[in-house]
């Protein structure tokens, strides 16, 4: 494949969003950094998981993309499938060592915008997996509050008491 016209980063991203696998295996066979962020932070692995592209986000999984990386506004790839609702995602990211309870710039975890946003198929995969409902955002908020302040009364049934 013939990547000279665009920067290959650039490439990489919109792939990414597209969700298109064959042109991510051909950008990391070139040897295209599968970690490199845009100017927003943002890496391929956090658009494509965002953007809901489960087989784009496992290939780049597989090539050593971290789930870890912060965007810049503090961001993980879980915290986004968390807020958009694909529990597919969320349990490929948290297989591949996605942190549970990593935190944004408002302190913010991903079990709080799942519960802020009513994502009630994702809730239960971040607590099955480990995530700490106790955790407080910069407001002193935690997920269950988070719930209570939505009036979200399916959520508060899936979290657990303090």
């Amino acid at each position: 494949m013939d990547f000279t016209s665009s920067r290959p980063e650039d490439l990489l991203f919109d792939a990414a969003r597209k969700g298109n696998v064959d042109t991510l295996k051909a950008l990391l066979a070139e040897g295209v950094d599968v970690n490199t962020q845009d100017g927003k932070g943002f890496t391929a692995l956090i658009i494509a998981a965002y953007d809901g592209h489960l087989e784009a986000t496992r290939l780049l999984l597989e090539a050593g993309a971290n789930p870890n990386v912060h965007d810049a506004s503090g961001n993980t790839a879980l915290m986004g499938v968390s807020f958009k609702g694909f529990p597919e995602i969320a349990q490929l990211l948290i297989e591949h060592g996605a942190d549970l309870n990593a935190r944004n710039g408002n302190e913010g975890t991903a079990l709080m915008f799942a519960t802020l946003f009513g994502r009630h198929n994702i809730v239960p995969v971040l607590l099955q997996a480990g995530a700490d409902a106790s955790l407080r955002d910069v407001r002193g908020l935690t997920a269950r509050d988070l719930a209570i302040q939505q009036g979200n009364d399916v959520a508060l049934g899936l979290l657990p008491q303090e």
